[in-house]
């Protein structure tokens, strides 16, 4: 027996009418360091988009299944090509316009991108690049920008306003198979290449609709959420999508991503949520400690993309601002889960689930794998790798151009799960709580030690900014950890007083208390604002970190 339902194709240019005609009031307002914002409602939205996508099938040829490049900080113009790209069938690829520059080429390259859509304050980025992108035809440069560094470049350039202006504000939107390419993001490459995670239109569909319930974000047209967490970073946590199919107002930084906008732009346009990772929060934290704002509108925040040390929950508590963990990667869309604590609790009773990473949603089905591949149970306290599947987890890497998808076996299970590379626990009624990255576990005599435990307490002592740990090799016991430590402006503290609150303060067994140390001016950081480990502990090898032993 078949059901009696209708089989309707679930596709972005359903989410972006949707959002056009029904939330046409809504608005999306992009910083733009003036007096006055840029604003345009989402039904400007929907017409632009309609005209972008008409210029880039009749001026720039775009075809069906081709992807297309954009190089772009959050703004009003990057959600047009996030809906206009996928919705006419062809495929968005976001440049993490922070990965190094031979990564950006092998990206490039490696998908065949033959347009870039590119911000004018990112043209000093994107113009020596393009000697090496032979498969890049046309640039197409949105807002103020020094245009003379394209100068001599190959491919043609266009003005994005001149490209769109006088063109119908409708699109015959293709009726395409939900399964068929939407968007595609690399990896960041922290180890080898970059890998292409390529998102269907059902998936992005199905993730919208997760971000949007009660157990997720929650949010509706009554809310504005501050974007930070960038557009080239996994779908923007799927949030541009989201608020298109509620109604949410959208308020995006542009590239004003300092502590000092920030704080300017949430007490002027009064976001009720916000979306980065901790190292944005951190670097807020200090500035409105500083220099005091009004922050009482954002009720809500949610923060991923690294493990959110308590002390940083605790602060923003004071401030009346939640912090709400989640955890995802590029391969899963990224809503993994979020750490929202059972009904009909206290505030003391709900902490123990806040600072886990959170429950699994209907949507994501998890497992923890032992040593030997046995699955462990959801005890509280087996921990094992955490593997994942779902309706928004990838099952293979985008393989390139004309070649199938590929699936390492370090990346993909034999059964299809996906393997995070993260370790934890999970409780019975399914909080996962990670203890840390397989790579960075420090394996100390026969046992293990969390990194990300001791960075979170030695981050609880109020002389310290930031805290990262790495193993380093050791004669006696394999492996021990080493602390770098980034102190507070005009903060002091020596090591055996941060050794000690690890100790008395922290919960740190005696046997896991770091012996080496380093005072460090910044903790190194990757594309998308985690801790650099692998650049710690090549500076630590080579001699270049000033250690002390205690």
């Amino acid at each position: 027996m078949y059901s009696t339902m209708q089989d309707v194709q679930l596709t972005l240019s359903r989410i972006l009418e949707h959002g056009r005609r029904v939330h046409g009031r809504s608005t999306v307002t992009t910083w733009t360091g003036e007096p006055e914002p840029q604003r345009r409602t989402y039904a400007e939205i929907g017409d632009r988009t309609a005209q972008l996508a008409n210029a880039l099938r009749d001026e720039l040829g775009v075809q069906p299944g081709e992807a297309t490049a954009t190089l772009m900080w959050n703004n009003a113009e990057h959600v047009e090509a996030y809906f206009a790209i996928p919705s006419m069938g062809a495929v968005l690829h976001t440049l993490n316009l922070r990965l190094p520059p031979e990564q950006l080429v092998f990206i490039v390259n490696h998908a065949a991108d033959r347009v870039v859509l590119v911000n004018g304050s990112l043209l000093p980025l994107l113009a020596p690049l393009l000697p090496h992108l032979p498969t890049v035809e046309h640039v197409v440069v949105a807002g103020p920008g020094d245009r003379s560094l394209l100068e001599g470049a190959a491919p043609r350039v266009h003005e994005y306003e001149e490209l769109i202006a006088g063109r119908p504000t409708t699109y015959d939107w293709p009726e395409l198979d939900e399964r068929t390419a939407a968007a595609m993001c690399y990896t960041s490459g922290t180890t080898g290449d970059p890998k292409g995670v390529v998102y269907s239109h059902r998936s992005i569909y199905l993730h919208s609709m997760q971000v949007n319930m009660t157990e997720s974000m929650g949010l509706t047209d009554k809310d504005t959420t501050l974007i930070v967490v960038p557009q080239f970073h996994v779908n923007a946590w799927g949030l541009p999508h989201a608020t298109f199919m509620t109604g949410i107002n959208m308020l995006m930084p542009d590239r004003f991503l300092q502590p000092a906008p920030l704080a300017e732009m949430i007490e002027r346009e009064k976001p009720s949520h916000a979306a980065a990772v901790p190292t944005i929060w951190q670097g807020l934290l200090a500035e409105v400690t500083a220099n005091p704002r009004d922050l009482s509108s954002m009720k809500q925040v949610t923060i991923g993309g690294a493990a959110c040390p308590p002390s940083l929950m605790e602060a923003y508590d004071k401030l009346g601002v939640r912090l709400c963990h989640a955890w995802g990667m590029t391969e899963t869309s990224p809503l993994g889960t979020m750490a929202h604590p059972p009904a009909g609790l206290t505030p003391e009773e709900e902490w123990p689930y806040r600072v886990t990473q959170g429950r699994f949603p209907a949507g994501v089905e998890g497992r923890l794998v032992g040593p030997g591949g046995e699955h462990l149970p959801w005890d509280g306290e087996s921990a094992g790798e955490l593997e994942v599947r779902g309706t928004w987890i990838a099952g293979a890497y985008f393989g390139g151009v004309g070649a199938d998808p590929v699936r390492p076996e370090d990346k993909f299970s034999e059964d299809g799960w996906l393997k995070t590379g993260d370790v934890g626990v999970i409780s019975p009624d399914g909080y996962l709580t990670l203890t840390d990255r397989a790579k960075d576990v420090i394996k100390s005599g026969g046992e293990w030690i969390s990194s990300v435990a001791i960075e979170n307490a030695i981050m609880a002592h109020p002389a310290v900014a930031e805290a990262a740990v790495v193993a380093v090799p050791d004669e006696k016991w394999g492996e021990r950890p080493l602390a770098t430590v980034v102190l507070k402006e005009g903060a002091e503290a020596d090591y055996a007083t941060l050794r000690d609150f690890l100790a008395t303060e922290g919960g740190i067994a005696k046997w896991q208390l770091p012996e080496r140390w380093a005072i460090v001016p910044a903790v190194p950081k990757t594309s998308v604002g985690k801790f650099d480990k692998k650049v710690i502990r090549r500076q630590y090898a080579e001699g270049e970190l000033d250690v002390t032993q205690i």
